[in-house]
C-alpha cells in the first residue's frame, strides 16, 4: 500500500442530460474547473447499448484483454470513482459502477461509454494539497495511481 493526504477544495454539482457520456461529460467538468484530483458519485440512469467493462477474460493473460456487457435497456446506476491526472496531466476518471434493471445487476468500469438516460448527478469532490498521478504500469499496461 501507498497513500498521501490532501485537503478538500471545492464542490462541483453536476447535472448530466440525456445521452450525455458519462465519463467525458466529467473529466470535462473537472477540466474546465482546473480541477486535476478529485473523489466522485454518480447516480441516474443509463442508457441502453451503454458499455461496461467487467473484468478481463483472464486474469494472468499478458496483455490483458478487457470483457465488456452492452447494457440491452435502460438501467438504474450508481457509483463511485476518482479524477487523477495522467502523466501529460490530463485529469483521467476512474468510475465503477453497479447498473440494475428488475432483478438484474451489472457492476463495471463506465470507461467504454456510459451514457445517461434522462437524469444523471454527479458531486465531484476536489482534492488539493496532492501530488497523486496516474503512470503507466510497464508490468499491466494499466495507469495506476502513483499515490
Amino acid at each position: 500500500m501507498k497513500y498521501s493526504t490532501a485537503q478538500l477544495g471545492r464542490v462541483l454539482v453536476v447535472r448530466l442530460e440525456d445521452g450525455d457520456v458519462v465519463h467525458e461529460c466529467l473529466e470535462e467538468a473537472a477540466r474546465a474547473e482546473g480541477i486535476a484530483r478529485a473523489a466522485v458519485i454518480l447516480l441516474g440512469g443509463a442508457g441502453g447499448g451503454s458499455r461496461v467493462v467487467v473484468g478481463p477474460e483472464d486474469a494472468d493473460a499478458s496483455p490483458v484483454v478487457p470483457m465488456e456487457r452492452v447494457l440491452h435497456d435502460v438501467h438504474e446506476m450508481a457509483g463511485a470513482g476518482t479524477i487523477f491526472p495522467d502523466e501529460a496531466g490530463r485529469p483521467v476518471l476512474h468510475l465503477h459502477a453497479a447498473f440494475g434493471r428488475d432483478d438484474q445487476v451489472t457492476a463495471g468500469c463506465i470507461r467504454t461509454g456510459v451514457r445517461t438516460w434522462v437524469v444523471g448527478e454527479a458531486v465531484i469532490f476536489e482534492l488539493t494539497g496532492s501530488e497523486a498521478t496516474r503512470r503507466v504500469d510497464p508490468a499491466t499496461g494499466f495507469e495506476l495511481l502513483d499515490a
